[in-house]
């Protein structure tokens, strides 16, 4: 009995609210719907939630920055790298939003996992699995601007320690930053997502 048990692979898989069942070892773009990412983003914390106001800032809040971000950093970008920026963290809606630390303790098996999930992602909503290395940069770019402005408005950092961390935000336009109920995040982020789709797709 106890080498039976010991044989019995260990569940990798999360049930959606959806009903999706989606496997995180071997993601399926079938099991993917934008109403579970954005439920997930929107409940899902910056900063392990050590942020101030009466909400946590959310994923979701953050990936809807990083989109107005990159838009703003090259004005005409097609639409789908757009949507590419707002979808950049999806994976943290089964994942959680793991600190750089942590993730950099962890290794390459962790991004490998979040890897796959993007791609899977990614090819549900008709983008390319892999994306050009100018447009990721660009991403990162907006991610870190958005770093920037998240830590010194809500996280307590100082503006020096931000610069340090995070480069200064070129080009970012300035933002004043106010955390959402989790409920109008989601309802944003899916509106979001919803304007950006039909062009990306052309």
């Amino acid at each position: 009995m106890a080498k039976l048990q010991r044989m019995v692979q260990p569940r990798a898989w999360q049930r959606m609210l959806s009903g999706r069942r989606l496997d995180l070892l071997d993601p399926s773009p079938f099991d993917i719907e934008i109403e579970d990412i954005a439920h997930g983003l929107a409940r899902v914390a910056r900063w392990n939630g050590q942020t101030h106001g009466d909400h946590a800032f959310s994923v979701a809040q953050h990936c809807m920055l990083v989109e107005d971000f990159v838009a703003a950093f090259k004005p005409g970008i097609a639409q789908r790298w757009r949507l590419v920026a707002l979808l950049h963290d999806a994976p943290e809606y089964v994942v959680g939003d793991l600190i750089s630390p942590f993730k950099a303790a962890v290794g390459l098996d962790y991004k490998t996992l979040e890897n796959k999930l993007l791609a899977a992602i990614h090819l549900r909503f008709g983008l390319p699995a892999q994306i050009p290395d100018d447009t990721a940069a660009l991403v990162k770019r907006a991610d870190k601007a958005a770093a920037y402005f998240e830590a010194t408005q809500l996280a307590g950092f100082s503006a020096e320690e931000a610069l340090e961390f995070f480069g200064p935000p070129r080009g970012a336009p300035p933002v004043k930053l106010m955390p959402l109920p989790a409920r109008e995040a989601q309802e944003k982020f899916v509106e979001r997502f919803k304007e950006l789709l039909p062009s990306a797709r052309m």
